[in-house]
């Protein structure tokens, strides 16, 4: 079985969750022995690992100026201009401008440099939908230059190119649903998001989604038949011995962290208000905010208001060794996310022995039985967890040793064979 995979990101040139969970399903897959993988994001690097399948850049594919492909585009899609910064996982405030004109209107063509190639940045900022849409463009050639039985798109971003790709290929698309635009707005959905997830959704032949959570609202607010739904859990990447090296703490207090987007979707508020009623009721704490987003500093000024800041920290984003690095420093591990689609972080978290409370409102809260959940808005019952954890030491050893055996549990080598199984039926059906 071959499989042609759109993702955006991948190692090391990630900035969340999305590019981590796909690279840890593509290699799940790869061990799979009748599966292989060509894996296409819009800018390769030269650096990312390829041991365990083909990579390829949209970036380094000569486009094939044949018309006919370009017409049938056009005339299936919108070119969507955005004149402010759209960071699809960061800012659900962030004011959103489209205009809708045609793709390949006389005053917006696409610009090939000298090698015959497109230019792709492989970021989110000011010109993410033009990308989308190039991306999309160059999808229906690189579908007719790699040999493929089934397409795998993750997330809107991605859902064009797959489109594209089918359309050339004619081959059965699985929209891979990471999250929705009413995860990251809050509910205050964007109409041009909503529309390019909907036409995903109703042109792929499978939909997986990473949670019940997510697949309810892929089914009541995007219109899709329950059948073609599937739910496939995440799980997370072993830690290396490198990696669980011990950091020393530097402080005598406990650490309770907050580590993600600090944003309307991931709850920080719900954070801040819970530190301050921990912190009237013991002074032996620390609260860390890691992260960085459009709340971070209504986040610092009410930490200050609360006269709260000489025991708040605010390390800004980390990535890579550094979160690890802050859940070796780490004595609990919070995540009150008002919507979240699954949640990696929890499961890194209890991979390094640490302790974590989350939101009922999470998906990942769908799987794990050895943490504490709590409603996002119930901020008295999320200050008395924390409490609980940081001053009884034996209810932290419960949750440190079940948790560890827990999450150890949870390989991506099993989430990657539902996939092949959601796969093969696609195909099976498209016969």
């Amino acid at each position: 079985m071959k499989v042609l995979m759109f993702g955006w990101e991948f190692p090391p040139h990630i900035s969340g969750g999305l590019g981590t969970a796909c690279y840890g399903l593509t290699k799940g897959l790869s061990k799979i022995n009748d599966l292989d993988i060509v894996f296409v994001v819009p800018k390769s690097y030269g650096d990312e690992d390829q041991s365990k399948m083909q990579l390829v850049g949209a970036n380094n594919v000569n486009i094939k100026q044949v018309q006919e492909h370009i017409e049938k585009f056009k005339t299936k899609h919108t070119y969507l201009e955005v004149e402010s910064t759209l960071i699809p996982y960061t800012d659900p405030d962030e004011y959103y401008s489209f205009r809708d004109s045609k793709l390949y209107s006389k005053n917006r063509l696409f610009k090939v440099n000298a090698e015959g190639k497109l230019e792709f940045t492989g970021k989110y900022g000011a010109n993410l939908i033009d990308e989308i849409y190039k991306y999309a463009y160059v999808a229906s050639t690189i579908s007719l230059d790699n040999e493929h039985d089934i397409i795998h798109a993750h997330d809107w971003l991605c859902y064009p190119a797959g489109i594209a790709a089918k359309e050339i290929s004619g081959k059965p698309l699985v929209v891979h649903v990471h999250a929705t635009d009413f995860d990251r707005s809050g509910g205050k959905v964007n109409p041009k998001v909503f529309e390019i997830e909907k036409m995903g959704m109703d042109a792929a032949d499978k939909i997986i989604t990473v949670s019940n959570l997510t697949r309810q609202i892929v089914i009541n607010k995007y219109g899709q038949d329950p059948s073609k739904v599937e739910t496939v859990y995440n799980a997370v990447e072993p830690v290396s011995l490198e990696q669980k090296k011990e950091i020393k703490k530097g402080v005598k207090e406990k650490v309770v962290t907050f580590l993600g987007r600090i944003t309307l979707q991931k709850g920080p508020e719900y954070f801040v208000e819970a530190a301050h009623q921990v912190l009237q009721r013991t002074d032996d704490v620390r609260f860390v905010m890691a992260g960085s987003g459009d709340m971070l500093e209504k986040m610092v000024a009410r930490a200050a208001q609360l006269g709260i800041s000489d025991r708040f920290h605010f390390t800004g984003f980390l990535k890579g060794d550094d979160v690890f690095k802050m859940f070796e420093l780490s004595d609990v591990y919070v995540m009150p996310s008002v919507s979240e689609p699954f949640g990696i972080s929890p499961l890194e978290a209890m991979q390094s022995n640490v302790p974590v409370i989350i939101s009922k409102q999470s998906g990942v809260s769908e799987i794990l039985n050895h943490a504490v959940k709590v409603d996002y808005w119930d901020i008295d019952a999320l200050a008395d967890a924390i409490y609980g954890i940081i001053k009884y030491d034996s209810l932290s050893d419960v949750f440190k040793e079940k948790g560890k055996e827990e999450v150890d549990n949870l390989k991506w080598t099993s989430a990657a064979r539902h996939v092949h199984d959601v796969y093969a039926d696609t195909i099976n059906s498209n016969n």
